[in-house]
């Protein structure tokens, strides 16, 4: 039986509606670890660690599509709990279009600025040129993943979130099938990881744009649109901190990078890349869930339907707390597993991954809250608290804890950077959430 936005939600269906959310989510951030994991083990240290270096810039430039897609989302389901579906299918074609001729204009400029910008971040020799020839080849397909970024969000708003939970499998599967094909059979190399992990992409956003384009059974559907800047300034608005989440998680990323080349060198790169590509399928779960929701939130918040918002962000708190706890403590257990199966080869640079690992574990119990409350009042369409919390997360407590604690502990400082960054953004993220509280009724 099919989950609509208007029921009610208990547990159970409230974890059933979000759980294809957080599985295309996870097989989202697949992407990156499994074109690490080949090109750890298959390709060398040096392209590995450029890998590491370059996808903080094409993560910035994908980051768009989220922006579009949940600042877009929760007009569009707001639009469709007030009872006009007409209007939401407007809104919905207008901002797929503006996200597809995006993406064609920062694929050129992204081709053309891709090696001055590794230069930019520390790349030299060896390094710029693998720097690249990954992003060349990525950028091809940037149209299709910020669709497909986008999508994630508008599948869901139409009710069709196992649709878009197969479109990201398929899309996953396919990357991995690829990249052991391209590099392990065809020794294409790094080259072979590119294009592998574009491919995918463009299953990814194509697929469900053939599918809207058609007559379909969900809500919404691709139409004509006209030029509507004020939606598209309103969804750029709302959805501003996600976009500016994905910016600044890549500013910090690269400053993690050069604070680490300073004190650990190619080592460092490699071993914080190990801790990244873990760290994107455990948060990838709080994104999953927190995108998922949102159409549930914007829909009752339209339509004031106060005690189902109510219900819904009580239940939230508690499955990400839970969450929160369990990721934390499989973190650490699995710390040398994991960073086995990608530097294993290696033994100094296997020992410090280990310890990074172990420290970095802490901030699992923390990062959910941040993550669902920024998300939650971007549904609730107040981009500016969302904007807000995002910022001091990944921007302001992640910079100023990267940049002061390891003059005190050294590399260890940089481990635990981020558990300081989280816990303070976990209480600034309940601080929003009692201070509006009387505003939108959610408690």
């Amino acid at each position: 039986m099919n989950i609509k936005l208007s029921d009610h939600f208990n547990y159970n269906k409230l974890l059933r509606f979000v759980l294809p959310s957080v599985i295309m989510m996870i097989f989202t951030s697949i992407y990156s670890v499994v074109d690490g994991l080949f090109v750890s083990n298959f390709v060398g240290k040096v392209p590995f660690a450029a890998i590491n270096l370059i996808f903080p810039l094409l993560m910035i430039l994908g980051a768009l599509g989220f922006m579009l897609g949940t600042g877009g989302s929760a007009i569009v389901a707001k639009t469709l709990g007030e009872g006009d579906r007409d209007c939401a299918n407007r809104y919905f074609s207008l901002l797929i279009y503006t996200a597809a001729i995006t993406g064609v204009v920062l694929t050129v400029l992204g081709v053309i600025f891709v090696r001055p910008a590794a230069g930019l971040m520390g790349a030299e020799g060896e390094m710029l040129e693998n720097c690249v020839l990954y992003g060349r080849i990525i950028l091809i397909a940037l149209p299709a993943f910020m669709l497909q970024n986008m999508f994630q969000s508008f599948l869901i708003t139409a009710e069709k979130p196992h649709m878009g939970l197969a479109v990201t499998v398929i899309a996953g599967v396919t990357n991995m099938i690829l990249d052991a094909v391209f590099i392990i059979v065809f020794k294409l190399g790094l080259a072979g990881a590119a294009a592998a992990t574009a491919i995918s992409q463009c299953i990814g956003g194509i697929v469900p744009l053939i599918y809207f384009l058609r007559k379909n059974s969900s809500l919404l559907r691709l139409t004509k649109a006209r030029f509507e800047p004020a939606v598209i300034l309103k969804s750029c608005a709302n959805g501003s901190s996600e976009l500016l989440s994905n910016i600044s998680a890549s500013v910090v990323t690269m400053l993690y990078n050069f604070k680490l080349m300073n004190l650990a060198g190619e080592n460092g790169i490699a071993a914080y890349g190990v801790i990244m590509y873990v760290q994107f399928v455990f948060v990838a779960i709080f994104i999953g869930y927190s995108i998922g929701c949102a159409p549930i939130v914007g829909y009752h918040y339209g339509a004031e339907n106060h005690n189902e918002l109510k219900s819904v962000f009580k239940k939230s708190i508690t499955i990400v707390g839970v969450c929160g706890a369990v990721l934390a403590v499989l973190a650490f257990v699995m710390s040398s597993p994991l960073s086995r199966l990608f530097v294993g080869y290696d033994k100094e640079l296997f020992n410090m991954t280990v310890r990074g690992f172990k420290m970095y574990s802490v901030s699992f119990l923390m990062c959910g809250f941040g993550i669902f409350g920024s998300s939650f009042f971007t549904a609730l369409s107040n981009g500016a608290v969302s904007a807000a919390i995002s910022f001091l997360r990944t921007v302001v407590f992640q910079i100023a804890a990267v940049l002061i604690l390891p003059i005190f502990w050294g590399i260890d400082g940089i481990w635990l950077a981020i558990s300081v960054a989280e816990l303070l953004a976990m209480l600034v993220t309940f601080g929003f959430l009692f201070k509006k509280r009387n505003v939108y009724h959610y408690m």
